[in-house]
């Protein structure tokens, strides 16, 4: 049986955000289906016709979900035992809206959501667009980092490495997200005070990637 050596590479890589992903909810309410439906559309063309008027095309908006639930209520009855009643249906609308980072742009989605009368739920993240990029660079530095490990202990233990024999690596989802966050008031989400469209300079923490491979090569 041949001698090996396995190592842990570690892979990382970084890049500046040039992405930006809106995730935008709406929520319809209603006692009746049908009403619940109709409102859930009037909804979507509000938003639709929004973003279109700041310039976005209307196929940009993209839904993620779609949903329709009953909600109930805990009420006693007259025997002052509690009991679920029907209170009507919920039509959730999970929607997601990408474009090329610029603050600019940014600012004028949001004053376009936030001026809807349905007062869609919203939260930003920033990312890049071609996250592949990111990710072989990850798992090149996790090859080259686990090579200097197995060089450095066969040099420190008078043997020489030989033929790389097996790699594990479990492909598991990685996160390419800036950890910058951007909030907006609740108040102004729920349409207490229309936002004017204005650009602010800031620039998103770098979007930093990591992962480990592990290499397994035979001593010669």
């Amino acid at each position: 049986m041949p001698r090996t050596i396995t190592v842990k590479g570690v892979g990382k890589a970084s890049a500046s955000p040039d992405y930006v992903t809106l995730s935008i909810v709406l929520e319809s309410f209603n006692e009746n289906y049908d009403s619940a439906m109709d409102l859930a559309e009037a909804h979507i063309q509000e938003l639709t016709a929004a973003l279109v008027g700041v310039g976005f095309e209307k196929e940009a908006l993209k839904t993620t979900n779609f949903n329709v639930r009953t909600e109930y209520n805990n009420e006693k009855d007259q025997n002052g035992n509690w009991k679920k009643v029907f209170s009507g249906y919920v039509v959730t609308h999970d929607l997601k809206l990408e474009f090329d980072f610029n603050m600019e742009r940014l600012s004028q989605a949001i004053n376009a959501i936030s001026s809807c009368a349905a007062h869609p739920q919203l939260s930003v993240a920033f990312t890049v667009k071609d996250p592949s990029g990111l990710k072989e660079e990850m798992l090149r530095n996790a090859a080259v980092n686990a090579k200097e490990k197995a060089e450095i202990l066969c040099a420190a233990s008078g043997v020489k490495l030989g033929t790389l024999l097996n790699i594990d690596y479990n492909w598991s989802e990685i996160s390419v997200l800036s950890r910058t966050g951007y909030m907006l008031a609740e108040d102004n989400l729920r349409g207490a005070a229309p936002m004017k469209a204005r650009s602010i300079d800031i620039q998103p923490e770098d979007i930093n990637v990591s992962d480990t491979a592990t290499f397994t090569w035979e001593l010669s």
